[in-house]
């Protein structure tokens, strides 16, 4: 018991200290009065007549007592308390309740009143319950101590934790709190102060408003209930509220008490370290700078479940799906925090490819539709005038993988764009509706959701904020992560150099950088043909350049002739290699990383048939 208290005992522990004390503790307390003295005086009346213990134990009870008497009126009256000690084992069940959000507070104090418990509180929690007609022991009344420090210090006494911390199975833990005159507490329900909603506040908030707002008595009181849970029901959500209180009045449930109290252990465990972790990511941030590039030496990622999936990628794969609540993430946008208004659940291969679809349709800034199969932009067409044409073109892109896909769109579906979506025939045979899992957009009008939940009860339509650039990038290996920053170049941020002979025309510069936009996309090895704002044909994941690229001419066909062609890294080699195949199908303009010792052969490759060629000096690599 004693190791449980060390960091915890102020002066007053100490026997030596106890008489001077007693007068501080009286002073002390007569400058924040009381709600009243009945739970002291039912102590004292409780105790009178009993034998004398220990000398400490009588010191410490005329501490609890003299504080009491400097704010008695002249009519209140309390028993002699010479020759008196105290029994902590006798006396109510206490339920310790320090609350920020309040939600049900009414619910829970009514519950735990009608079990017999004894309300003890602080602050604003305190008042709250008085306000609404439940007796309540403040805090300050169980330890004899005021709150100090413009609230820093309220709970950290050993009256508080001492009663959360004992062991009832272990006679020495109990015999210590009858020595020490500390009663037991059953139930505590905490949450805490409201750090995260602080800091990410509509124009943030000062660094010091930021660490007045970091809770240290809450998380301490709740970890203290969660190790002591076989003695301790610890609560941190309102969720839990009736289901705690169920289980105090021994309603029976599919879960055994043991386990219920474990789980409830590991929910107070995991609200305190996702607290944690999401105070040290702003502290490192507040260290570093917000926007900077500088990876902590170590760091936690706070998850919420938002999903049990029905399966992982195959159906013998179990799987879920969490919300990374990172400050990073806050109004990031992306599929995560999706609205859906329609269709199945999302499975985790839908999470994917919508993510992929999204992720490709916000890096345009004009209308644009793309459609994604297996995480693959298979088909892009953007237009300012005409939205549905854009969609059929992406469609026509290659309607085999586009059927089965993914759509999403940049801006608003409406009514028109609803009714194109759901009544489009596909190219292959001019009969086939298309099908499609999802369809994602950052709005749809009410016109436009009816129609698009006529086409189909199983289509998925989700509602998206778009995804904001800077995001951090994490992926897992066997037995550890990695981070990288996101892809977020786009055309407007690099130059593309004309190195070769021909110099393009403008519109064929436009081409380079839609079909450069696009391969970024595209999973490595990855070659993109396109023109006038459409996709004509992608080549991907193939383990060599050439055959990405003969994939992409074959789905281009004969409009392959004066497009432009993108791909996603440099060509390590050009004569009667991928260079020359492009060059003979007619291409009017190639961009490329570059980087190659055989730059100079793509370069003379592209001369000799009179091909403009573009480095970017940026390579798209997507593993």
């Amino acid at each position: 018991m004693a190791c449980r208290l060390a960091t915890l005992l102020p002066a007053l522990g100490h026997s030596s200290t106890l008489p001077a004390a007693a007068a501080h503790s009286a002073k002390l307390i007569c400058s924040k009065p009381f709600s009243g003295l009945a739970p002291l005086r039912s102590v004292v009346q409780s105790a009178a007549g009993a034998p004398p213990r220990t000398q400490q134990q009588q010191q410490i009870l005329a501490v609890r007592v003299a504080g009491c008497r400097a704010m008695a009126s002249s009519t209140d009256s309390l028993p002699d308390v010479s020759n008196l000690t105290i029994d902590v084992s006798a006396g109510p069940k206490k339920a310790l309740i320090s609350l920020s959000d309040k939600k049900d507070l009414d619910v829970l104090a009514k519950g735990l009143s009608e079990l017999g418990y004894t309300l003890v509180s602080t602050g604003g929690t305190a008042s709250a319950l008085e306000k609404a007609g439940f007796e309540v022991t403040r805090v300050e009344q169980l330890t004899s101590f005021p709150e100090m420090l413009d609230g820093r210090v309220k709970t950290l006494h050993p009256a508080v934790h001492g009663g959360i911390l004992a062991r009832r199975d272990l006679s020495k833990h109990m015999d210590s709190l009858e020595e020490h005159g500390i009663g037991t507490i059953d139930v505590v329900v905490v949450n805490l102060y409201p750090f995260y909603s602080t800091v990410t506040a509509p124009g943030g908030c000062d660094f010091d408003k930021g660490v007045e707002n970091i809770d240290i008595g809450g998380p301490s009181m709740i970890r203290a209930a969660a190790k002591n849970h076989k003695d301790v029901l610890v609560v941190v959500d309102p969720e839990d509220y009736s289901a705690m209180l169920a289980n105090l009045r021994g309603e029976g449930t599919e879960e055994s008490n043991e386990t219920f109290r474990r789980r409830l252990a590991w929910k107070a465990f995991q609200h305190c370290a996702s607290y944690d972790t999401i105070v040290a990511e702003w502290f490192w941030r507040q260290t570093v700078g917000m926007d900077s590039w500088s990876p902590p030496p170590s760091m936690s990622v706070p998850l919420s479940l938002k999903q049990v999936l029905r399966y992982g990628e195959n159906p013998h794969q179990n799987a879920a799906f969490y919300v990374d609540n990172s400050l990073a993430e806050v109004k990031a946008g992306g599929i995560a925090t999706s609205i859906q208004h329609h269709g199945k659940e999302m499975s985790y291969n839908n999470y994917l490819d919508a993510d992929a679809a999204w992720n490709c349709v916000c890096e345009f800034t004009i209308p644009t539709c793309v459609v994604v199969k297996h995480t693959n932009p298979c088909g892009v067409a953007s237009s300012e005038s005409d939205l549905l044409e854009a969609y059929r073109l992406a469609v026509r892109a290659d309607p085999v993988s586009a059927f089965g896909g993914i759509v999403a769109f940049n801006v608003e579906v409406d009514e028109a764009l609803a009714r194109e979506i759901r009544e489009f025939r596909s190219p292959t045979d001019g009969q086939t509706r298309m099908f499609y899992e999802i369809v994602v957009a950052p709005k749809f009008t009410p016109e436009g959701l009816e129609v698009l939940k006529g086409k189909s009860k199983t289509l998925r339509i989700l509602e998206t904020e778009p995804s904001k650039r800077g995001r951090r990038s994490l992926r897992q290996v066997a037995g550890g992560w990695l981070l990288q920053e996101a892809d977020d170049l786009t055309p407007d941020d690099i130059d593309f150099e004309v190195v070769t002979n021909k110099v393009p025309t403008l519109e064929q510069v436009e081409d380079a950088k839609f079909a450069w936009l696009c391969v970024k996309h595209v999973k490595s090895n990855a070659i993109v043909f396109a023109k006038n704002n459409k996709m004509l044909g992608m080549g991907s994941g193939q383990p060599n350049r050439v055959k990405s690229l003969q994939i992409a001419l074959e789905k281009a066909g004969p409009e392959s002739k004066g497009a432009a062609v993108a791909s996603d890294a440099f060509f390590p080699f050009a004569w009667n290699d991928a260079v020359e195949d492009a060059c003979k199908a007619g291409v009017a303009v190639i961009a490329q990383p570059g980087g190659s010792m055989r730059d100079q052969d793509a370069i003379d490759c592209c001369n000799k048939y009179g091909v403009a060629m573009l480095f970017t000096k940026v390579r798209h690599f997507r593993h």
